[in-house]
């Protein structure tokens, strides 16, 4: 490791003294002749000067490999704390240095808050050392402290809470037998402690604002209302690329950005533009974004205590409590009690009017109607939650037809209204009857329904009771997600201190977590221009007419210098000079044209008459290439006197422009759409994440030459600086940085978790075996010939789920229809998805029975029939009893009259012509196929790659998919495994490389030195 020193000390006996010291030590092996070279000129040092750090800081941070800083100082620096932090914070930009900062026997307060601080801001290390033997302080030791101090204070509420879950009759019975097995078999009662005065009266704090749920917060504090989007900072410097026809030079011409001074960038949109890099105006944004960073993390932490770590932040002014006190709940009611407390406590009293309702298998509310949040009312409530008592099960629909019926009945004259649920477990009703009124409630209206779910401890629920319906803590979470979606609120789950806060997940944290990652984002792009930035111009050459500081070259004796009188020009020099004034002339004619910008920040080209062509020339025009091969030109003399030649020679130009790794915005709900059509927007290509195209441009194929004087095939000659790598067969060069991959790597798994995200969505609730309705107006065929008997209990509740899950929640208008010998239509037309109309469908999908054949030509020829049909959904397990062309060519001349789209499901179905048949026919149409075999498989694999990562490509790995949507789907994902695998592969050979170069160029400086 390359390290390097400063250290500046003051000592005071009769007046100060304080020295500085600079070492210049160049990069070496550390040898111990070296070592003991630098302790013998350490003892020689003297002290001299003031302490001023920054002219050491900015003799040290100019080398390229330094990686670690060690500051030594024992008085305050000569500059402000200030002035010392920016500095480093702007060498830093796009560099990784360790700094470890130490104080000796200072006595200055200022000097070790300066030591600390900038420690702090730089997010390095300090020590303050002693000599004395007073107590060192030190940022590591801090760091052990506070674990210590955090482990203690757990043992001490372990302690605390085992003193007074077990009763004191129990000790003492304990005490007088001395036998350990009655310890062993005495059951400690699982009932939560009472917190202290929790029974007192409460103590009202009136919060001094309104609170506000983080996307509202956002709306003004966040990086784009501030105005610290990325791209809104670097509009102002960046121009679109263009290409337009100019009529004077008859072609066309592209502009052109100056080396030095602007870069390419992708825009968010995906265009690329040309950049100005203003490096004090990045560091300045960069400040900002670390600005807004830490008051995200203060409100993140503002969120995650008091009443807020329960029920998130209260914002209506008028709310509603629905309370859980279910049997369920008896080992916890200490807790939901306290919860309530700490509620009325501190949000309740700003608000307009409240109640409290409490339900388990009967609703009993504390007031027949609203009343106002008033400080006396705040105490009635609190009395009234102490009587209450857990029974029955979690009839959660009654209390929300309660509120919304009776409190709210009037919701469409206020504003401002809000629901507030308690719970601990899932309700007794199906989730997707309660979305469908919850959605019927709130639409229209200034509703919402918040949730606030509390897991409690696996061990807390010994009392036996057996609830109405029964999900582990992530489906009864998956469950609410979908309720409160329905009702526009927000979800927060905690429970026990498993984490810090013991908060599982919570909308209003998830949006701020999001707007961090957002400033991350800015910031490596930043921090990725900047290093781009800075390596350009590192290797650009430098000016051989500018003299260096150790020349001897007087340059004013060269200006009073006389000129020399030129030599005649003889007849080769004559014809060279004419050859390169042409040449020049013309070149110099297309620069002007082409790097011409005007001085407005939109880049266009002047408007200019137009000059008609002759056909002939716009041809030529066409068939020219773009790429303007390189033109060099000699002169010689020729045997025949004075006459000179002339030899042209065309070298072609390769053009390679580098890309960089887009950032990847997906969308967090899922669209009902198919996969191709989702996939169009979010597949690999469109993200432009395909690692062929990002790391392998075309001048990074390895090239060999055959030499004829040395008989061999060379390489070229830049070969040896870059890493190989074989891609399909080819050699090519790696030229690409380690943080590139890095990036790279976490966007490719970021989309992969959206795709497994999508297809736990599709293979969940009634999507698993319909697929996805994607139209308005459609019409489901059910096959209940006799083969369907055993399976069709299944399919009556699967279609239930679809009426209400999809019908009913996406308001589709739709019909039924089951066919065997017979066809027979629930309705004669289309009729809108209301909740009675869906009621009456499930009515008559009851009643299916089982009998005779397959008649699917009769059934679609009705089906096609109705009228506004957009779409068929029919659902088979077999072959139809008529030929399969002869259904292909009738549905064929039906379609002609009207467009409709018919898709295909396969149940159960293991004969290959009739699933061959389905897909001919959903394809012929314009619809999908789909087939619900290896839905539990598919549904393993998900849930294992999001537990256990990406690493492994060839387990976990999806059932082979038969249906269109899964299928694609699924392709996509091993599309995305295979670039994740070889990124880091490549990755991994990137830091081989750099280790041996690193290896070699030590080697070659022992051998020199």
């Amino acid at each position: 490791m390359n390290s390097y020193a400063t250290r500046s000390n003051c000592t005071a006996s009769h007046s100060v003294q304080k020295f500085h010291l600079c070492g210049r030590v160049q990069k070496t092996l550390v040898f111990m002749c070296k070592l003991g070279e630098a302790r013998q000129w350490v003892q020689q040092l003297a002290p001299a000067g003031g302490c001023n750090l920054l002219k050491a800081l900015k003799h040290v941070l100019t080398m390229k490999e330094l990686n670690s800083l060690v500051i030594i100082i024992r008085s305050c620096p000569d500059q402000s704390l200030e002035i010392l932090a920016d500095y480093v914070q702007q060498c830093m930009l796009g560099r990784k240095l360790l700094v470890h900062a130490v104080t000796y026997d200072c006595g200055s307060p200022a000097a070790i808050a300066t030591v600390k601080t900038l420690a702090e801001v730089i997010s390095g290390r300090y020590h303050c050392y002693s000599s004395k033997g007073e107590n060192s302080d030190s940022s590591d030791v801090n760091l052990l402290l506070q674990e210590s101090q955090k482990a203690k204070d757990l043992l001490k509420s372990i302690k605390q809470t085992f003193q007074r879950r077990v009763d004191g009759s129990l000790i003492s019975g304990i005490a007088d037998v001395g036998v350990s097995t009655e310890v062993a078999n005495t059951a400690i009662p699982c009932f939560l402690p009472k917190p202290p005065m929790h029974e007192g009266p409460l103590i009202i704090q009136t919060p001094c604002f309104l609170a506000r749920a983080s996307a509202d917060w956002l709306k003004t504090n966040g990086l784009q209302a501030k105005k610290l989007n990325l791209y809104q900072v670097l509009a102002p410097n960046a121009f679109s690329p263009v290409e337009e026809f100019v009529p004077i030079l008859q072609k066309t011409v592209t502009s052109t950005l100056h080396e030095k001074a602007m870069m390419q960038f992708e825009w968010h949109d995906g265009t690329v533009k040309n950049v100005h890099v203003d490096l004090p105006m990045l560091y300045k944004y960069q400040k900002l974004l670390a600005k807004m960073v830490r008051i995200y993390g203060k409100r993140i932490n503002w969120l995650s205590v008091a009443s807020r770590r329960i029920w998130g932040s209260v914002c209506e002014r008028r709310v509603v409590i629905l309370v859980d006190m279910s049997v369920a709940n008896s080992m916890c009611i200490i807790r939901i009690q306290h919860s309530l407390r700490l509620l009325l406590e501190e949000q309740m009293a700003n608000k307009d009017c409240f109640n409290i309702i409490a339900f388990g298998s009967v609703v009993v509310p504390w007031q027949l109607e609203l009343v106002p949040s008033q400080p006396e009312n705040l105490q009635k409530a609190w009395r009234w939650v102490l009587s209450l008592q857990c029974s029955g099960s979690r009839n959660f629909m009654s209390a929300l037809r309660r509120a919304v019926e009776v409190d709210f009945k009037e919701k469409d004259k206020h504003k401002s209204q809000g629901l507030y649920l308690l719970t601990t477990g899932i309700p007794d009703q199906e989730t997707h009857i309660i979305s469908a009124y919850v959605a019927e409630a709130c639409r229209g209206f200034d509703l919402r329904l918040h949730v606030c779910l509390f897991s409690v401890m696996e061990d807390a629920d010994s009392s036996g009771v057996i609830p109405a319906r029964y999900a582990n803590p992530t489906e009864t979470a998956i469950a609410f997600k979908e309720i409160v979606q329905a009702a526009n609120g927000r979800f927060h789950w905690f429970g026990e201190a498993v984490c810090l806060s013991g908060i599982f997940e919570s909308d209003d944290i998830t949006v701020i977590v999001s707007e961090m990652e957002r400033a991350k984002n800015y910031s490596q792009k930043c921090a990725f221009l900047v290093e781009s930035l800075k390596q350009r111009s590192g290797n650009q050459p430098a000016n051989p007419f500018i003299p260096e500081a150790g020349s001897n070259v007087d340059i004013t004796k060269q200006k009073r210098s006389q000129k020399l009188p030129s030599p005649k020009p003889t007849a080769l020099s004559l014809a060279r000079m004419h050859i390169k004034d042409s040449h020049s002339a013309e070149k110099n004619t297309s620069i002007r044209v082409v790097v011409w910008r005007p001085t407005s920040a939109k880049a266009e080209i002047p408007p200019v008459q137009t000059i008609k062509q002759s056909p002939q020339a716009e041809n030529r025009r066409k068939c020219k290439s773009r790429k303007q091969p390189e033109c060099s030109v000699s002169v010689f003399y020729t045997e025949e006197g004075r006459n000179v030649g002339t030899v042209y020679r065309n070298y072609p130009k390769t053009v390679c422009i580098r890309r960089h790794v887009p950032s990847v915005r997906l969308p967090k709900k899922e669209e009902i759409c198919s996969s191709k059509e989702w996939l169009t927007k979010y597949s690999i290509k469109k993200l432009k994440l395909e690692l062929p195209r990002l790391m392998f441009g075309p001048g990074c194929t390895h090239q060999k030459k055959i030499v004829e004087s040395l008989h061999k095939e060379v390489s070229a000659k830049y070969c040896t600086i870059f890493p190989s790598v074989e891609v399909n067969g080819v050699v090519r060069h790696l030229q690409v940085q380690p943080k590139e991959l890095e990036i790279y790597i976490e966007q490719i798994e970021k989309v992969l978790l959206r795709y497994l995200q999508r297809i736990q969505w599709l293979l969940s609730g009634s999507r698993r075996l319909f697929g996805t309705i994607l139209e308005a107006n459609v019409c489901v065929l059910i096959d209940t010939s006799g083969s369907m008997d055993p399976y069709l209990p299944h399919i009556t509740k699967e279609l239930t789920s679809l009426i209400w899950e999809q019908l009913r929640k996406n308001e589709v208008r739709f019909n039924l229809l089951r066919f065997a010998e017979n066809t027979e239509s629930w309705r004669e037309h289309l009729v809108e998805a209301t909740d009675k109309t869906c009621h009456d469908a499930v009515q008559w999908v009851s009643k299916f029975h089982a009998h005779g054949s397959t008649r699917i030509l009769t059934a679609l020829q009705k089906a096609l029939g109705f009228q506004d049909v957009e779409a068929l959904y029919i659902l088979t397990d077999g072959k139809p009893d008529t030929s399969c062309n002869l259904i292909l060519k009738e549905i064929g001349r039906l379609r002609k009259q009207q467009d409709i789209k018919v898709h295909t499901i396969s149940f159960s179905c293991v004969d290959r012509e009739a699933n061959e048949f389905l897909k001919k026919l959903s394809s012929q149409t314009g619809g999908r196929y789909h087939c619900s075999f290896g839905d539990v498989d598919g549904q393993l694999a998900a849930h294992r790659m999001l537990t256990e990562g990406f690493d492994d490509e060839d387990d976990p790995v999806f059932p082979y998919f038969e249906g269109d949507d899964l299928k694609k789907l699924t392709e996509e994902v091993a599309k995305a495994r295979g670039f994740l695998k070889q990124a880091k592969s490549l990755r991994l050979l990137l830091q081989k490389w750099n280790i041996n170069q690193k290896d070699n160029s030590t080697f070659k400086n022992g051998a020199q030195d």
